[in-house]
């Protein structure tokens, strides 16, 4: 999971409820030249991005970031269906539909976030609503099959065991964090666990272990695409999100230093970089 490196609000953030889902919405000062959507991953939420919103509003982009539904704080209903890769697609169209922002709109999808807003855009029929898509530390399709069978794990686990015991185990099993986390960071971190639903956590694991391969159709959409990661990844190896890149004709960024989550572990650099990139 990503690791947010702080949690107050930037003075440009506010909390806020979109379409829905709890959201932060960073807005800069003047005219924005362009809006970006920001879904987070498996076990994610808003706060993932938290780190990006003040350097994206200094480059002029308003942005948006949400808890999908049934993650942290966005909650849902207790139906399985409502939480299928097909469904949380839905739920970035509507959301992009219902912004009502005047300019481009980009959007943004980390990890198992970026095959929800892969979704998103091969259900839409007619002109795309958004300019630009960026793919951050996502794949092809199934996640490595190391960190596919720890997920199969987990997924066993949610259908025996309640939150906090697979929390209890999971901490037992990663060992002394170096450096340790803050403590409010760590607080946070065990609250947001315990926030999500169930039905979402299995929904998404029985995906991202089995998500097939959508390059192609991808490709044919014909999207200004960005594929962005991280020099080392556990989820989607890094040679992997590479020649996804040259399937897609999409430009390809690697962030110096950070690993799953250049958005949390280098956000002045992921940031400079999706700027760029929007703004090209």
């Amino acid at each position: 999971m990503s690791t947010p490196p702080f949690l107050k609000l930037p003075g440009c953030v506010r909390a806020v409820r979109v379409g829905g889902l709890a959201a932060l919405w960073g807005e800069p000062v003047g005219a924005a030249r362009g809006t970006a959507l920001l879904v987070p991953g498996f076990t994610g939420s808003k706060e993932d991005f938290i780190a990006l919103l003040e350097p994206l509003a200094e480059a002029g982009f308003r942005t948006v970031a949400v808890d999908q539904r049934g993650q942290y704080e966005s909650g849902g209903p207790e139906d399985p269906e409502a939480y299928t890769v097909r469904a949380l697609g839905a739920d970035v169209r509507a959301l992009s539909a219902e912004l009502g922002v005047e300019g481009p709109l980009h959007l943004v999808g980390h990890s198992f976030g970026g095959q929800v807003v892969r979704e998103a855009v091969l259900s839409v029929s007619g002109a795309l609503p958004w300019q630009s898509l960026t793919l951050m530390s996502t794949g092809p399709g199934s996640i490595d099959p190391a960190e596919a069978a720890r997920t199969a794990l987990l997924l066993d686990a949610l259908e025996s065991m309640d939150l906090e015991s697979i929390w209890q185990v999971m901490r037992q099993l990663e060992g002394e964090r170096v450096p340790p986390l803050e403590p409010e960071i760590a607080e946070f971190l065990h609250r947001r666990w315990l926030a999500n639903l169930p039905q979402a956590l299995k929904a998404a694991a029985a995906h991202l272990v089995a998500a097939p391969d959508r390059v192609d159709e991808l490709a044919a959409v014909g999207l200004r695409t960005l594929v962005l990661s991280g020099e080392r990844d556990y989820a989607w190896p890094v040679p992997e999100q590479s020649r996804m890149a040259e399937r897609l004709g999409a430009l390809r960024t690697v962030v110096a230093g950070s690993g799953h989550s250049p958005n949390a572990e280098r956000p002045a650099e992921t940031a400079a970089a999706l700027a760029a990139f929007w703004s090209a």
